[in-house]
């Protein structure tokens, strides 16, 4: 695989026009709409609030849905990047191993049967359903004498998605008061979220990228293979279980957010590979900014595909992802 940027001045180089791009895409989701804000009111917003009507959706519309959509891609870009890393398997992400599907079927499961309901309760189901479900997929695809393979996990994971996909779908059409309060969730959408949302997962969301960061450099060694990585000294076990629960933080914050959104962890990572190669200490940094960007610009052009209505996010994503999904697949996972 050739990389495109090749030396370490081109990737900080590049990293920064992302980081550049991220704040422009932060601006343009503030500004941009079925109702245009110019740039003096959004700044005079930020300086000298004074209740005006497009102030107000300013403040408790567009700056909350700009800074989940950048959270929310970010965090699944890099548990992509991780899921792929620790299972040798260049589809896997949160989306298509059922960790996404899981954590959205405990926030249905938890409304429908134990009257769940606020946005610091939808988070903390979302992070269990992450945890129970990246655990079972990870039996499951364990099971048998030839351990965890990458096409057993794919199998596992698809079964996952399908099951709960399932299961919260039958709970919905059966409940319509369930229904009403979990459809933003489920569709996943970062349209109508209020900031209290947003302060209520971040700080885990923040840790567990810090912890990826962090990871960068063993996840250089995991990925040559548990031998090597065992010969070179490192404990894959507790690398493999503080990656599970980066992970587990990262999916859950971004479900619990803005619901279960596909094809964001497969494509940045791969989009980050083809730029700085296998280096996880620069593949995380670039996923983090690059699906940011990704996310945000789908969100941005979601308001327009269907204006003056607005398309749900993940459906955006899923249009750029399938067609991805694919050719990744045909290649046989090489960038």
């Amino acid at each position: 695989m050739d990389i495109l940027l090749s030396t370490r001045k081109q990737k900080i180089y590049f990293l920064l026009i992302a980081i550049l791009l991220l704040g422009a895409g932060i601006v343009c989701s503030v500004g941009f709409g079925v109702k245009n804000i110019s740039w003096q009111t959004i700044v005079n917003t930020l300086i000298h609030f004074d209740g005006s009507q497009e102030q107000l959706i300013i403040k408790t519309a567009r700056i909350p849905r700009a800074l989940i959509a950048a959270i929310a891609g970010a965090s699944l870009a890099v548990a992509g990047a991780l899921m792929q890393g620790i299972t040798r398997n260049p589809l896997s992400s949160p989306s298509i191993l059922g960790i996404n599907s899981g954590a959205s079927f405990f926030i249905v499961m938890g409304s429908a049967f134990f009257g769940a309901a606020g946005l610091s309760t939808f988070a903390g189901l979302a992070f269990l359903g992450a945890a129970f479900t990246a655990i079972l997929v990870y039996i499951l695809g364990s099971i048998g004498t030839d351990g965890l393979t990458p096409l057993k996990i794919t199998l596992a994971g698809a079964a996952m998605t399908s099951f709960f996909s399932s299961l919260s779908l039958g709970i919905l059409l059966t409940g319509g008061q369930t229904f009403d309060q979990v459809l933003y969730w489920f569709v996943g959408s970062v349209s109508g979220r209020d900031i209290s949302i947003f302060n209520a997962a971040f700080p885990y969301m923040a840790l567990a990228l810090l912890g990826a960061m962090v990871l960068g450099k063993h996840m250089n060694v995991l990925v040559l293979g548990e031998d090597i990585a065992a010969g070179l000294g490192q404990k894959t076990i507790y690398i493999k279980l503080t990656a599970g629960l980066v992970i587990i933080l990262l999916a859950g914050g971004s479900v619990s957010m803005a619901g279960p959104i596909a094809f964001v962890g497969i494509i940045i990572p791969h989009v980050s590979r083809y730029l700085v190669g296998t280096d996880y200490r620069w593949v995380i940094p670039y996923c983090a900014i690059l699906g940011a960007d990704l996310l945000l610009a789908a969100d941005i052009g979601s308001r327009y595909i269907a204006f003056p209505k607005e398309v749900p996010v993940g459906i955006m994503t899923a249009i750029l992802g399938v067609p991805f999904f694919v050719y990744i697949a045909r290649k046989g996972g090489r960038n």
